[in-house]
């Protein structure tokens, strides 16, 4: 009798760790053809906040990286993906042949966006620091610091690159993340994060959600350990996070889902990137001291 294949069981990635919704809770993804995929986690409350423990976790020790470390790390991150680029690819089409060539290129511009941020990695704060001119016997520095946990929003437009292209810039400068991941198109990011989970990257700092994001985003904005937001949201969802943020102050940075947005494009990856997710600190420091 013929074999029956294996089907992938898709669970999330916190805390360097697979685990399945906290409340047991799960929604059908199907293909092209209407074949299902597999029943992808719809993430709650808790799940944002386990993550988020892990994340804290996590973060002090991969602040304490040297800037060469994580781009290293990052750039072995990019291989990983380029040598299963066939995988992430049916992730992206799901069955679907006319999306195959898009797909395809998503992935190979999801590997070239790691690279882009893994050589900024030891180069941004010679840009963002600086020496600073005082009229007084002090030396003034300002140096950039990581702020700790950043929560992302993925768009449901190029759910692999768009994703990468908020995470990258938020680690490479020390950070940790929760990221939730493109609601309509999730599978990508379960099959990255199997990626992550063999990659030199230390478990907690990349924490990867699926679910539903109406359900999620009122505690993504009053989480009082969410350092900064950044992604992508409609109008009621950013009014949410602002209102939110307000409160528990932290940095919010949303482009609007409702104007499209060029994922490939420059404006996608650079230091601006950099610089929204990282804090600046001034030292005086007397001379001949």
């Amino acid at each position: 009798m013929p074999r029956l294949p294996i089907t992938k069981t898709p669970k999330v990635y916190v805390g360097g760790a697979f685990i399945r919704s906290e409340s047991g809770r799960t929604f059908p993804l199907r293909d092209a053809r209407g074949a299902l995929v597999g029943h992808i986690p719809q993430c709650t409350r808790k799940d944002l906040r386990n993550a988020v423990e892990a994340a804290a976790k996590a973060g002090p020790g991969w602040a304490r990286r040297t800037a060469y470390n994580r781009g290293q790390i990052l750039y072995r991150l990019a291989e990983m993906i380029e040598a299963r680029t066939t995988e992430l690819t049916a992730a992206l089409a799901l069955g679907e042949p006319k999306a195959q060539s898009a797909s395809l290129r998503e992935v190979g511009a999801t590997v070239d966006r790691l690279i882009h941020y893994a050589g900024w990695a030891d180069k941004y704060e010679q840009l963002l620091g600086s020496v600073n001119p005082v009229a007084a016997p002090y030396f003034n520095f300002t140096v950039s610091e990581p702020m700790g946990i950043v929560g992302l929003i993925a768009p449901a437009e190029s759910p692999l690159l768009a994703l990468i292209s908020l995470i990258a810039p938020a680690i490479v400068s020390g950070n940790s993340v929760i990221a939730l991941a493109s609601e309509p198109r999730p599978f990508a990011a379960i099959v990255l994060g199997e990626m992550l989970a063999t990659s030199d990257l230390p478990g907690g700092v990349v924490n990867l959600l699926t679910g539903f994001h109406k359900e999620l985003i009122p505690t993504f904005a009053t989480h009082q350990h969410l350092r900064a937001i950044s992604g992508v949201a409609p109008v009621d969802e950013r009014t949410t996070i602002e209102r939110g943020a307000a409160d528990s102050i932290k940095r919010v940075k949303l482009r609007p889902s409702e104007e499209p947005f060029d994922w490939y494009g420059p404006q996608a990856q650079g230091l601006d990137c950099i610089r929204d997710l990282v804090e600046f600190k001034t030292i005086w420091h007397p001379i001949g001291a």
